[in-house]
Formats: C-alpha cells, sequence, structure tokens
C-alpha cells in the first residue's frame, strides 16, 4: 500500500538529490527503502538515533560525552514531538477544525491510526488547555 504525504518543493529537491547521491554510491541495493545505508540495506531506527546523536554533537546541540555513552541533549524523537505539539497549537489558535486536520498530521507521523496522534493533545497542558476551550468555550478568567 502506498501513502502519498505533500511535502515542501525544497524537501522534494533535497530528496531528489539523496536519491541521485546514493544510486551511486549504492548500485547494490539488499532493500526497497528509500533511506539506506552504505550497505544497501533499511536504515534502522538504532543507526538513525545514533547519526542524529552525531551531527547534534558536531553542530553544538549536545555536549560530547565520555566513552561510548550518547550523553544528554536533543532526541530525534523530539524533534517529531515538536512538530506535531506546534502544529496542533497553531491549528488552535488558528481556529481550525482539528477533528478534520488531525488525519494530516497522523499521515506525517506515520501513525497507523489517528487515536495515536490524539495522546499529544493529553500530554501537552497548553494543548489539553485549548482543546478543553474549544470543547468548553473559553474561561471566565481568561483575559
Amino acid at each position: 500500500m502506498w501513502i502519498f504525504v505533500a511535502v515542501h518543493e525544497s524537501t522534494r529537491r533535497a530528496l531528489r538529490h539523496y536519491a541521485q547521491l546514493r544510486d551511486r554510491l549504492v548500485p547494490r541495493v539488499a532493500s526497497r527503502a528509500f533511506l539506506l545505508s552504505e550497505r544497501g540495506t533499511r536504515v534502522t531506527q538504532c543507526s538513525a538515533r545514533y547519526n542524529f546523536v552525531v551531527v547534534s554533537r558536531a553542530i553544538g546541540l549536545r555536549p560530547p560525552a565520555r566513552g561510548h555513552h550518547h550523553g544528554h541533549g536533543p532526541r530525534l524523537h523530539d524533534m517529531r514531538h515538536r512538530l506535531a505539539a506546534r502544529t496542533l497549537v497553531r491549528w488552535y489558535r488558528d481556529g481550525r477544525d482539528v477533528e478534520r486536520e488531525l488525519p494530516k498530521l497522523s499521515t506525517y507521523l506515520g501513525h497507523v491510526h489517528v487515536a495515536d496522534t490524539y495522546w499529544y493533545i493529553e500530554a501537552v497542558p497548553e494543548l489539553l488547555q485549548l482543546a478543553t476551550e474549544r470543547a468548553t468555550g473559553p474561561r471566565k478568567d481568561a483575559p
């Protein structure tokens, strides 16, 4: 089954560039996945997380750590969480129909069920407040 996700033109250009470079560097592939390791196999979650740590250290988002430890700093999953939370907050503030928009966000996040995306509304206090106000009307003491 194919799922199509709309992306910005700059993203399409970057993905085309990656695909051309990948095809040149990895002529024999062992997977039909789009993102491949240098061995031509699917990129695993573990290697994606590790590479994010390496890059985030290189650009100063994460301080160096001793030995084989990754240290503390932003995680790849934090970027995903931020995208979801900021998108939902923007939709609520813009007065959009979040129920109608939620399947779009679920698709971007790769959630199989829209219910998995509702978790963000409960997990982020600002979102829970916005959702509650939408359902019940604004608080009397709100400015």
